[in-house]
Order: C-alpha cells, then structure tokens, then sequence
C-alpha cells in the first residue's frame, strides 16, 4: 500500500452494540433454541426474555467493528468510528467507552429512539465452558444508521475504510456501505470488509460478492465464512476464488493460524499459544485490529498478519471482545513493530 499520509489509519462502520456475556452450558443453548457458535437477529421483545433467562454476566461494549478500532487504538493506531447508538444509557456507556479507547466518535445519536424502540443495540452472549459463544443480537439503534450517516471528510481522511459485514443486514446500512466504498476510492483511499458470520454470508451471498467485486479492495474472513461464501468445503479452492477478485484476503483457521493472500503470493502465520480459551467472543475482530492497522502503516503481508494473531491471542485469553492490555505494549515485548 502507499505511504500512509491520512489522518486516520483505520475508520470503521459498524453495529454499536453493548455485549451482555454470560456462562452457559449446552442444555441452556438447547432449551431457548439457540444454534451454537451463531449468530442470530432478535426483536426487542425476545432480547428482554432471554436477558431475564441468561447467568448473572458482564456487560462491556462491543459490536464487531467497534472492537476492531478499540484494538486499533489499544496499537497506538489512529481510529475512527461511525455507528449509531440512542440517546439512552447503554448510548452513553457506548460512547464513553469507545472514546476512552482512543477512538474519535462523533456519528449523531438517534434522538427518541428509546420511546420507538430502538434503543441502543445489545448482544446476549452465552459462553461455552471452552469459550464458544453464541450471539442474541438486538440492533435497535445501530438498526438506524443510514447513508447521511456516512461523513465523506472522514472517510477521505482515512487510509483504510472497514465496513462490517453484520451490516448488510438491513437495507439503509447497505446504502451508507456504498456510500463510504465511493467516498473512500474517491479520496484514493482503500475498502475492508469483515463477512461477519456465516449466517450473514447465507442470507446475503449473491450480494456480498457483488459488494466484493465491485466496491471491497480486502476481504477479511474466517474459514467457515470462507466456504460459505463459495459455497464449497474445499479451502483453497474457495481461497483462490476470493484472491482472484480481491487486492489483499486475510483468512483465519482457529488454532491453524490465519492465510494471507495477495496475488500469487500466500502467506501462512502461525496463532500465538494461549495457556486457556476463555472467551473467543471479539477474536475475529481483534485480528482485523492488528491486521489492517499493519497494512495501514506499510508492514509486509506477515507483519500484518503476525499483529492479527497477537491481537486475537490477546483478546480469548479472558472475558470480553476488547483487549485488557495495551497491545502496543504486547506487539514491544514479542518484537513486533507497528
């Protein structure tokens, strides 16, 4: 990529969502009729009933692409964020947090949204004994983000545009993610997109690689999305597939590491060892962290992908979708450079 002379390394659209995580076991996930390791959309109603079911949890902010810029920030990268969120407390608790992660924020909030129903997003995350989890997500607010959402100058002014893929979802969000991918080429700028979910590539695959041809310039993706997404178990079938209509593809294999390709060139890195899996809930999204902020600031192909595994090492070594350490200072103690 050319020299990184813009304002922010990495800007991010996503769902801003509060996760609520508890414990659980398999019964559990069998009897509110919950597909393991998934995710599914819910209507307020259903969040309130399975809310009042769930083990006593935590509560931290998340959404996938807000994590991703918290991880972001958390390098020492320079991050932006546009999402929606109610003017409510979880809002509140939203926009602290991310602010507090380095992160400049500053996307309208949605006034009355509450009174409507739409207040601000929650995820209901139960974790298995070996930290797979399985998501209830709510989106109410981050339901609202629309294409005047989308501010252009602050797009221009960033080297990569990450757009998360639990987004193409509902119809106005799709309008903002092509308004960011031409406002991002237009400025000279380069297009990420995360397939989110298998479940997501389901419903909308035809879409997505449309989306992908036309407007994304890197795919991240884990293994599952991957065959999902060409719909075939063979993996490197499905990997030369995305590298034929991509620039850069990251795909990470759980314990296998992650695959990097671009062009004829493909990479494999290792996954850092972690004592115990705790919660795997944000690992995805804090490879991307390390991964795009590497490509952002000019590093090899396996730099970046080095930064991503430390990063998702980091993050399901305990509870929560956002690092507990500073990642600057963890990429410093294993002599990576960011």
């Amino acid at each position: 990529m050319t020299q990184n002379t813009a304002q922010y390394d990495v800007c991010a659209v996503g769902n801003a969502i509060v996760d609520v995580l508890s414990p659980c076991d398999a019964a559990f996930l069998t009897a509110q009729d919950l597909a393991p390791n998934s995710m599914q959309l819910v209507d307020a109603e259903r969040s309130a009933a399975l809310y009042d079911a769930m083990a006593p949890g935590v509560e931290a902010s998340g959404g996938s692409a807000g994590n991703t810029v918290a991880g972001v920030g958390s390098f020492g990268g320079r991050a932006a964020y546009i999402g929606k969120v109610a003017d409510d407390v979880l809002g509140q608790v939203f926009t602290h947090d991310i602010r507090a992660a380095g992160v400049h924020f500053d996307t309208p909030v949605l006034t009355g949204g509450a009174d409507q129903g739409f207040g601000t997003g929650r995820c209901l995350i139960n974790v298995l004994s070996d930290g797979a989890r399985t998501m209830a997500t709510f989106l109410g607010a981050a339901n609202q983000l629309y294409a005047d959402d989308i501010d252009e100058a602050l797009i221009g002014a960033s080297q990569i545009v990450y757009l998360e893929g639990y987004l193409f979802d509902p119809a106005p969000a799709r309008a903002a993610f092509e308004r960011a991918a031409a406002a991002a080429h237009k400025a000279g700028r380069k297009v990420a997109i995360t397939l989110s979910d298998t479940f997501v590539v389901a419903r909308w695959r035809a879409e997505l690689l449309s989306f992908i041809e036309q407007s994304a310039d890197i795919v991240l993706a884990n293994e599952a999305e991957l065959g999902a997404l060409f719909e075939t178990e063979d993996f490197d079938a499905a990997a030369a597939k995305l590298a034929a209509i991509v620039e850069i593809a990251a795909v990470t294999r759980g314990e296998q590491g992650s695959v990097v390709i671009k062009g004829e060139d493909r990479v494999a890195v290792a996954a850092y060892p972690v004592a115990k899996v705790i919660d795997t809930t944000g690992a995805g999204d804090q490879y991307a962290a390390g991964f795009l902020l590497g490509l952002a600031r000019g590093l090899s192909l396996e730099e970046a992908g080095k930064l991503g595994s430390l990063a998702a090492s980091e993050v399901i070594a305990h509870w929560g979708p956002r690092p507990m350490v500073k990642l600057a200072d963890l990429a410093g103690e294993h002599g990576l450079r960011v």
